[in-house]
């Protein structure tokens, strides 16, 4: 009964790091670059819905939409503004920005705000104990499960049936010929870093919810274990990113459940060590390896 407990409470936090991971894989899927900033627009979209529900008095679901709204703008601000000038400039540039800006935000908001953490309020969701396979599972679990994988299909949806998604589909796969038949590469660009900071500011909203304390610095930790995901599952890859972040998120479950929860954190480090050593494309890609 424990270990479905701790299955479902690992699914649970494995979407939020899918959520996140969704971003960094598009991201990269198109232009080649790991936006390091990623990690610190999960932290904005989680501070924007704790002052929606607390100051705004706003029901969770219009919360969590306001914070995806205002996370798409604030990501394509960070795309025109940081990365649109370095487009063709060396990676190792484009590496350095997205770190720099991610270290502006984080300081930036400490300045404007102050670093003093939050917590948001502990009845924005429902809670009681749902039996499950006569395991306690707690309701906000599956809530926030649920909301996880409906964004994952929405995404889905945008992905393959929509005519931003056809297009971002193309210039990831060859801007150049993309921009030939017709494509506005610089606006697909922009799309695609809007949905990828809108699922990140949803992630934080119910990151929040979950796990009620939030600072400036919550990004960084999160961040980094959802590029890990993204690169278990293939970065680049949509479904290898929904998939690793779920992975990581059990793998975590099961180490605090064995009685190892100091080496959580680790945990996801040795997985990213050891896919690096063995699987370097990751669960979902095709390793290509160079002729020499």
């Amino acid at each position: 009964m424990e270990l479905i407990q701790q299955l479902v409470n690992g699914i649970s936090l494995g979407s939020i790091y899918a959520l996140i991971a969704l971003g960094y894989t598009m991201v990269y899927g198109i232009v080649k670059l790991i936006n390091f900033a990623h990690g610190d627009v999960f932290m904005v979209g989680s501070f924007v819905g704790f002052y929606s529900i607390t100051v705004l008095h706003l029901p969770f679901i219009v919360s969590l939409i306001l914070s995806m709204a205002v996370c798409a703008v604030f990501g394509v601000l960070i795309e025109r503004i940081a990365y649109k000038p370095l487009r063709n400039a060396t990676r190792i540039a484009a590496l350095i920005t997205a770190i720099g800006v991610s270290l502006l935000i984080e300081y930036g908001f400490i300045y404007v705000r102050g670093a003093q953490p939050e917590a948001y309020p502990g009845d924005v969701l429902p809670e009681h104990a749902v039996h499950i396979f006569g395991a306690k599972i707690n309701s906000q679990s599956l809530l926030i499960l649920g909301v996880s994988v409906a964004l994952m299909i929405i995404l889905q949806f945008i992905v393959h049936k929509t005519k931003i998604g056809k297009a971002m589909r193309a210039v990831s796969f060859d801007a150049e010929a993309a921009r030939l038949m017709g494509i506005n590469v610089d606006r697909t660009i922009s799309a695609t870093f809007a949905i990828g900071s809108a699922l990140a500011g949803a992630a934080g909203v119910v990151f929040g919810v979950y796990y009620i304390k939030i600072e400036p610095l919550m990004g960084v930790i999160p961040g980094l274990k959802a590029f890990v995901a993204a690169v278990l599952g293939g970065i680049g890859i949509i479904p290898g990113a929904m998939v690793g972040g779920l992975l990581l998120g059990v793998i975590e479950s099961l180490v605090s459940a064995f009685g190892y929860s100091l080496w959580r954190d680790g945990a996801a480090f040795i997985v990213l060590i050891l896919i690096l050593i063995f699987l370097p494309s990751g669960l979902f890609g095709k390793y290509k390896r160079e002729k020499v």
